[in-house]
C-alpha cells in the first residue's frame, strides 16, 4: 500500500520561504517588496483573491476623526487573512486626517496585503520581530551549525519533510532578527543547492495538490 503524502498546510509552504534578498531596511524598519509577495504568492496560489475594506462612505480607509488606517483581507484556498494598518508617514508615524493624500492611503494598502499575506506564511518571520528588541539571534553558535549540518543530511537522503520540519522549528526557536543577521539564519546557512532543492520539493507538493 501507497503511503498517502500529507498535504502541506498554506502557511508551511509559504514560512519555509526566504525572503531577505527581497526586503529593504528603512531606519529600525524592514520592509517586503510587495510586488515580489505577490508574485510568489500568486505563482503558487493562482485563486489568491484580495479585499480592500471600504468604510461606510465608501472610501478605501477608515477613520475615527483624527487618523486614519486601511483593512485588508487575503484569501488562499478559502480562508481569509485580516490585516489593519494605520496610513503613516515615512517616519511610521500616524498622519493626522486632514493631512492624508491618496498616495499615503496607496502605500498603506500595499503595505497592508503584504501583511496580510504574511499571516499566510510568507515572510512572517520578519514582522515576528517588528516588536522585538535587537537580541543575539543564537544562544550558543553551535547550535545552528548543528541544526544546519543535520537539514543538509536529510536532504541528501531525500528526506525533504523531515527536513523542512526542521528548518521550521528552528526559525521558531532560534532566528529572532535574520533579516539584519542573515548570516545566522538556517536558510542561509544550508547552501543555495539546498535552498533551490527545498523549493522544487515544495511546488512539486503543491502541483500534486492541484492536480
Amino acid at each position: 500500500m501507497t503511503k498517502a503524502t500529507k498535504q502541506k498546510s498554506v502557511f508551511e509552504t509559504l514560512s519555509v520561504i526566504d525572503v531577505g534578498e527581497h526586503t529593504e531596511k528603512k531606519g529600525q524598519f524592514t520592509y517586503l517588496s510587495w510586488a515580489w509577495a505577490w508574485h510568489t504568492t500568486m505563482a503558487l496560489y493562482p485563486d489568491m483573491t484580495t479585499t480592500v475594506y471600504e468604510n461606510a462612505e465608501g472610501w478605501n480607509y477608515h477613520h475615527d476623526g483624527k487618523t486614519a488606517w486601511v483593512k485588508t483581507g487575503v484569501t488562499i484556498q478559502g480562508v481569509e487573512r485580516i490585516e489593519f494598518l494605520p496610513v503613516m508617514n515615512h517616519l511610521n508615524k500616524s498622519i493626522p486626517l486632514e493631512a492624508i493624500t491618496s498616495t499615503a492611503v496607496n502605500t498603506s494598502i500595499q503595505r497592508s496585503l503584504t501583511k496580510a499575506m504574511a499571516r499566510h506564511g510568507l515572510g512572517f518571520y520578519i514582522f515576528q520581530g517588528e516588536d522585538m528588541p535587537e537580541t543575539p539571534v543564537w544562544d550558543n553558535e553551535n547550535q545552528r551549525d548543528a541544526i544546519v549540518e543535520d537539514v543538509k543530511v536529510l536532504i541528501d537522503d531525500e528526506q525533504m519533510e523531515e527536513a523542512i520540519e526542521m528548518l521550521s522549528k528552528g526559525k521558531r526557536h532560534t532566528d529572532k532578527v535574520v533579516v539584519s543577521k542573515r548570516a545566522a539564519s538556517l536558510w542561509s546557512g544550508i547552501g543555495k543547492e539546498n535552498q533551490i532543492k527545498i523549493n522544487q520539493y515544495t511546488r512539486s507538493q503543491t502541483n500534486e495538490a492541484v492536480a
